[in-house]
């Protein structure tokens, strides 16, 4: 739900900050006092587009922060992680967009900084903004079959998936036989390339590991001269006339004719030199071996430089290592089989597409019919729902029709389109009065009744979308009386699955609010100012009395206010005791 929303320097709000609760809320005020503004903010919030002119005049930047509470297991924080923001599960989200004066705009996301498109996702999964005929993607037919399938999710998800999975596998497979049929030429080029390529791989005769071991060769061979002068030097030193092991002898010559006077002292220290000296003289014998090893042979050097020197242009030509390039070598052989053997091949492909093909026609049959039984419950679901808000004889029909294309694939004597989803397209058809044909939705010219329309559409939807803030913006324009009635009552049933926010003229819709907000324009030192406020006991009956009897509130008004708001509370109970059960 929406916390906490806060507006510096937006159109003619100055500084606003509200907090709300959960349930339905309504704002209200007179034409002109900048309800709309508060809609403009959510939706800059949501990722909508934003402009200069949406800057205060004579401020710097407009400033929109909105602070929303979801529970751990909704679908934002999925979003969340797909774009990179890091947000723990347990924490609140917080959503900042700022918009400067010369149009440039800023989001982040829990301080984090996001583009618009990334600040879109995420609002998509929070926000829904309704207006009567505007930004609506139930008006958009192209995106009827996805709310079909999120409708009917139980069912059609399954078939759904496994459909998608035989799709993958007949398109890869057609994919594999075009490349294979088109340009001959280009065929008959790559096979002597990929010849060539896999002779000179093979002629190397490459052992992997075997470039590391050759340079660590080379790299003795090129300094044994070295190595042999420093293995002599340190010989020398150690073996030498007078050098270490003579001094050494000396020093434990001297101790032995103490110790055979005296032991107690020297003895440890004796047995000390005397250890020092073997192991010394054990490792100056090691280091004249290791001389006599040392090898000198600028033939084998020579041999090693022009064997790392062709390793060296394969790896250019071929991978980054020995291992890659025999890796490499296994691809081509594998490529120059299947060219060789072309024909062969694309009979196997035809034939594992043809089995791929069937296999997809039956999964895409099984999903229009997961598709047909969900579209009867929807349409029953929504006349039933219309019925509610007083459009008795309104008809609704989901129509699902296979998507013809004479470039298609043919089933049962009609080519049709495969895509991703099936082969099925889905639109919205609704007639509003007895005797009119079914129409698109697009195509309903009433406001009231489109209104109504929508408001049934987004109580089912509302259950299967999980976004939890609802925005209407004067869907009940329009209509009046029983309707009006009806419409407040929907939406405070709507407000027990999400939080409901609804800009209206209408008492009746008003009262049936949890909580109650006035929009009022002020006029300070040549300088307008909008300002909201919540609204409690007289202040709601005041306003309430406004709407009924517009500019003059009498005390009949106020009664009749009164009386609207004990009546709402009572219809209220029963729908959450409704609800529960």
């Amino acid at each position: 739900m929406l916390i906490e929303l806060s507006i510096r320097n937006l159109a003619v709000i100055e500084s606003v900050h509200v907090t709300f609760q959960n349930g339905f809320h309504v704002l209200t005020g007179e034409t002109g006092a900048g309800k709309s503004i508060i809609i403009d903010a959510l939706s800059l919030v949501a990722g909508g587009r934003g402009s200069a002119d949406l800057v205060r005049y004579g401020s710097d930047k407009a400033e929109i922060e909105a602070l929303f509470d979801v529970d751990s297991a909704h679908p934002v924080w999925e979003a969340l992680h797909r774009i990179g923001v890091e947000a723990s599960r347990e924490e609140s989200l917080v959503i900042r967009r700022e918009i400067t004066a010369q149009g440039k705009s800023t989001c982040r996301i829990n301080g984090q900084l996001v583009n618009l498109s990334m600040l879109r996702e995420v609002g998509d999964c929070l926000v829904n903004i309704h207006g009567q005929h505007e930004h609506q993607s139930l008006l958009k037919a192209e995106q009827h079959l996805q709310w079909l399938d999120l409708y009917g999710a139980d069912q059609i998800a399954p078939v759904k998936e496994a459909y998608r999975s035989a799709y993958r596998r007949y398109s890869e497979l057609i994919k594999q036989l075009r490349e294979l049929q088109e340009n001959s030429m280009q065929t008959l080029q790559m096979i002597d390339l990929y010849r060539f390529q896999a002779e000179e791989i093979a002629a190397a005769a490459l052992k992997i590991g075997e470039d590391e071991a050759l340079a660590d060769e080379k790299r003795k061979l090129s300094n044994a001269e070295k190595m042999f002068q420093s293995a002599s030097d340190a010989y020398e030193a150690l073996y030498g006339s007078g050098k270490a092991l003579d001094s050494v002898g000396q020093a434990m010559n001297r101790l032995e004719e103490i110790v055979s006077y005296d032991r107690t002292v020297l003895q440890p220290v004796l047995e000390q030199i005397q250890s020092a000296f073997y192991q010394l003289e054990d490792a100056a014998y090691q280091l004249r071996d290791y001389r006599e090893r040392i090898e000198f042979n600028p033939e084998r050097l020579e041999q090693i430089e022009q064997r790392l020197d062709t390793i060296s242009s394969l790896r250019r030509k071929y991978g980054d290592s020995v291992t890659e390039i025999l890796r490499y070598l296994d691809k081509i052989k594998h490529e120059l089989s299947v060219i060789e053997n072309k024909d062969e091949t694309i009979q196997q492909l035809k034939k594992q597409a043809d089995h791929e093909l069937q296999d997809m026609i039956r999964l895409a049959e099984a999903l229009s019919e997961a598709r047909s039984a969900a579209c009867a419950r929807l349409s029953e679901q929504i006349e039933r729902e219309l019925r509610d808000l007083h459009m008795e004889r309104t008809q609704f029909k989901v129509h699902l029709a296979r998507i013809e294309d004479a470039g298609g694939v043919e089933v049962n004597g009609t080519r049709v389109r495969f895509t991703k989803d099936g082969w099925d397209s889905a639109e919205f058809l609704i007639s509003a009065n007895p005797g009119e044909p079914l129409r698109p939705l697009s195509k309903i010219a009433s406001g009231g009744e489109m209104s109504r329309i929508m408001l049934a559409m987004k109580t089912i939807f509302a259950a299967v979308d999980r976004i939890p803030v609802l925005v209407f913006d004067e869907v009940d324009t329009g209509v009046s009386g029983r309707a009006a009635q009806a419409i407040a009552e929907k939406m405070s049933r709507l407000s027990q699955s999400c939080q409901v926010f609804s800009i209206t003229h209408l008492p009746q819709v008003a009262c049936m609010a949890d909580a109650h907000y006035e929009i009022r324009k002020e006029i300070e030192e040549d300088r307008t100012f909008t300002r909201i406020t919540p609204l409690h006991g007289q202040g709601r009956i005041n306003e309430l009395a406004r709407m009924l009897g517009g500019v003059e509130v009498t005390e009949t008004t106020q009664h009749h206010a009164k009386e609207m708001l004990d009546m709402a509370a009572e219809k209220k109970s029963l729908l959450k005791a409704a609800v529960s059960t």
